[in-house]
């Protein structure tokens, strides 16, 4: 690894973390928690949710597992982020976008028993039944775009490799 490498990570982690906590004292100040704000009628709201559970709400009410969860998560990919591809710029962003992520959630949970959520899209069917994406955060996109692009990298390590591999002759 090398130092330009950790710098990155740790920037692209910085901004992602300071940007989710900026957005989320945001909401805590001007929204009630519960509190609900339209922004476009049918489609989407900000929303002052808490969030004891992962993803989708999984695991609900269990904030102190998950926050030991997420605190070995960062401890494991931070040493272990070689093999992350964090020798690649594609590699330094994922990791970065998941570090400050992960620290982000981290932070909510043990400052406020759970994550904070805010970004709400629904739609409305003509029964009047909502139906809806989870809330989420800047930090919950961080890591699921984070994820993605170390699917991508992965699969584009997979590729070089299966194309630097002799070919076998064929056979008459």
């Amino acid at each position: 690894m090398t130092p330009e490498a950790n710098k990155r990570i740790f920037l692209i982690a910085t901004v992602i973390l300071i940007l989710d906590q900026l957005t989320k004292e945001i909401v805590v100040r001007t929204l009630r928690y519960g509190g609900e704000r339209v922004m476009i009628e049918d489609f989407f709201r900000f929303v002052h949710w808490g969030n004891t559970g992962a993803a989708w709400s999984l695991f609900r009410d269990n904030n102190v597992a998950l926050l030991i969860v997420a605190i070995v998560a960062v401890v494991v990919l931070f040493l272990l982020r070689r093999h992350f591809g964090a020798e690649t710029r594609l590699g330094q962003i994922a990791l970065g976008l998941m570090f400050g992520g992960i620290i982000g959630n981290v932070i909510d949970r043990m400052r406020h028993d759970h994550v904070v959520d805010f970004i709400y899209f629904y739609v409305q069917r003509h029964s009047g039944k909502e139906i809806g994406f989870p809330a989420f955060n800047v930090a919950d996109s961080a890591i699921c775009v984070g994820v993605g692009l170390l699917f991508i990298l992965s699969w584009q390590v997979e590729s070089d490799a299966a194309k630097s591999l002799p070919s076998d002759p064929v056979e008459s």
